[in-house]
């Protein structure tokens, strides 16, 4: 009989031992090597006990500027931000991005997960910031998001309901959505949270997954290796 330590939960299963985390970033620009990350948010996505995917904890963070990074005018119309405002309570980067990782890192352990994976309304621009941000500050080992991979909420939306804008996406899936909220990392990846647990609990629902495959992390790899994956 296998060792309750070793048993994966089901958040674990339903995504090959991966913890969903939306992640959200609000900054001064599009060149994630150039441009300030200003705002992070992440929400890690749980599983409640009748099997449906829920949003947990909202962690935010307002982050400073980084030395030498660029501020496009442009950019900081749109998202409202003053990067400088005294009440932001910035972080400086390295500060704000193990504010993110340290609890998201927990929830891997306590879930008997082996990575995040991220999960995004175009997911590459987030990952993109996250990845930059996290070389610039040496933290690529305390990192707890997969490398390249993510799940994109645009391409969800676009398949579920045939919109790939999150405000659009959201209100075809019955989600209450204020415009004046919007563009802030917060809300935005709250939203983002919604909106995927909305698709997968109605795939599941319709379609269904075998979640009682594996019972362990070991078992899963196991199968992968037998596979030749």
């Amino acid at each position: 009989m296998n060792d309750d330590s070793t048993r994966i939960t089901s958040i674990a299963r339903r995504f090959r031992s991966f913890l969903p985390v939306i992640v959200d970033v609000e900054t001064a620009g599009f060149e994630a090597d150039r441009h300030a990350l200003l705002e992070i948010a992440a929400v890690p996505i749980m599983m409640s006990e009748n099997s449906t995917l829920v949003p947990g904890a909202t962690i935010a963070c307002h982050v400073q500027p980084f030395a030498g990074s660029v501020l496009d005018p442009r950019s900081l119309e749109f998202n409202g931000i003053d990067p400088y405002h005294p009440f932001r309570m910035a972080k400086p980067e390295k500060e704000a991005l193990e504010s993110v990782f340290m609890p998201v890192r927990a929830l891997i352990k306590a879930h008997k997960c082996t990575r995040a994976i991220l999960v995004g309304h175009n997911a590459f621009f987030d990952l993109g910031f996250l990845r930059a941000a996290t070389a610039r500050c040496k933290l690529e080992k305390k990192n707890p998001f997969h490398a390249f991979s993510s799940f994109d909420t645009a391409t969800l939306g676009g398949l579920a309901y045939g919109q790939t804008v999150l405000s659009r996406a959201a209100r075809a899936a019955g989600i209450h959505w204020e415009e004046k909220q919007a563009h802030s990392a917060i809300y935005d990846a709250e939203k983002t949270a919604q909106l995927f647990c909305k698709i997968v609990n109605e795939w599941d629902n319709k379609v269904g997954i075998p979640l009682a495959a594996f019972n362990t992390e070991k078992e899963m790899n196991d199968a992968d290796e037998a596979a030749g994956n």
